[in-house]
């Protein structure tokens, strides 16, 4: 029997940002700010005190000892990604530079089976289409996943490597629905099919050119049960948070169920939470806006599908001059920066992250955290043993 609940099709994460947006609108004692960004948290004597935010009208400090990350994920660092450009991880750097704890940065789910084409953010092609049937074929019409435990079914980051090792050799990957759902595809899926309309295909009739993207980070601030961070008066919940609860591989829809029962236990958690003293005057000043674009091709590079530590390690000393300064890119580079640290200290492959030159599990190994000081630190070191290589 079927337990899965689906809402209009495969619009389900559209639906719940619906029902949450039309609830906010209609609290009365929710006061709504748009068009503006938050910068910087601004934390004294180990807590939140307020919450530095720009917009077009300026800059806004908003005092408050109570303050909760619920931002996104990593993806916007990459340039293959099912996230939107503005998803690169920026509460993971708002974090790091209040000196909270990040926990499983290494671990990046990366989709198989993205619409291959040049929109941004790729459209996703649902593990629920290989569900009702498809097959990944090559273009030579060959099923290169017959014989994997699991076939299409297997998980992602099997099928994200399979398709990756034959991209790697020239071959492009497509899905094929025409026998299994062919023309029921578009009540099945409607939205799905749409995309591939706006794409020219018709995946009744025609095959879906596919490749992975960037698509989940299982890693993030380091929290417990309740979603507090490091740091007092600092939660986190959803992607942006590390709760544990996805491991080194998240499984399909998980984030989805997480997202709405940890907020819940945030909500619970600072609800229960009071503060008598008044936050101190702060300073309001703010960073540049963020541009991750500079490091995309750096990221992409090197910490993808396939990683070794040799061009993660080049990856750290193009990334630390970025990080280090007050620029565009600086939030973003030290978010990437902290991600490549973190791939670099776990010498094994487990669930989404994998290592060429170490592709075995360590039973040994455990979990990662990171601050920005033991980070920068670390790339540091690094920087300078290929300094003294090189010289």
């Amino acid at each position: 029997r079927r337990r899965i609940v689906h809402a209009a099709g495969d619009a389900t994460g559209r639906e719940l940002v619906r029902a949450l947006v039309a609830a906010v609108r209609r609290t009365a004692s929710i006061t709504i700010i748009e068009n503006v960004e938050v910068r910087r948290l601004v934390v004294q004597d180990g807590s939140v005190i307020a919450v530095v935010a720009a917009g077009r009208a300026g800059a806004l400090a908003l005092p408050t000892r109570r303050a909760v990350l619920a931002t996104g994920g990593v993806g916007g660092l990459f340039c293959d990604t099912t996230n939107p450009a503005g998803s690169w991880g920026h509460g993971l750097a708002l974090a790091a530079w209040a000196g909270a704890e990040l926990a499983d940065l290494e671990f990046i789910q990366f989709h198989p089976t993205a619409l291959d084409g040049p929109r941004r953010p790729m459209p996703l092609v649902s593990e629920a289409v290989r569900g009702e049937g498809a097959v990944l074929i090559d273009e030579r019409g060959e099923r290169f996943l017959a014989d994997t435990p699991g076939g299409e079914l297997a998980p992602r980051d099997v099928v994200a490597r399979a398709i990756w090792h034959q991209l790697a050799v020239g071959r492009r990957v497509f899905l094929d629905a025409r026998q299994s759902l062919g023309p029921r595809f578009g009540k099945r899926f409607p939205g799905i099919a749409e995309l591939c309309r706006s794409a020219g295909i018709d995946p009744a009739t025609d095959l879906i050119p596919v490749r992975p993207a960037a698509h989940y980070h299982m890693g993030g601030v380091a929290v417990d049960s309740a979603g507090r961070s490091s740091i007092e008066g600092l939660w986190a919940c959803g992607e942006v948070a590390c709760t544990g609860l996805h491991g080194a591989n998240r499984l399909a829809s998980n984030s989805l169920t997480e997202a709405a029962v940890t907020a819940s236990w945030v909500a619970e958690s600072v609800a229960g939470t009071s503060y008598t003293r008044r936050p101190r005057r702060c300073s309001t000043f703010v960073p540049p806006r963020p541009d991750a674009s500079v490091v995309r091709p750096i990221v992409s590079a090197a910490l993808g599908i396939i990683r070794d530590g040799e061009a993660m390690r080049e990856a750290v000393a193009t990334l630390l001059p970025i990080a280090a300064n007050s620029v565009a890119a600086s939030g973003p580079a030290l978010v990437s920066l902290m991600i490549a640290a973190a791939a670099l200290r776990r010498e094994e492959s487990r669930g989404a992250h994998c290592r060429s030159d170490f592709p075995l599990h360590d039973a040994n190994v455990r979990p990662s955290r990171l601050t920005l000081h033991s980070a920068m630190r670390a790339a540091a070191a690094l920087d300078c043993r290929a300094t003294i290589r090189s010289t």
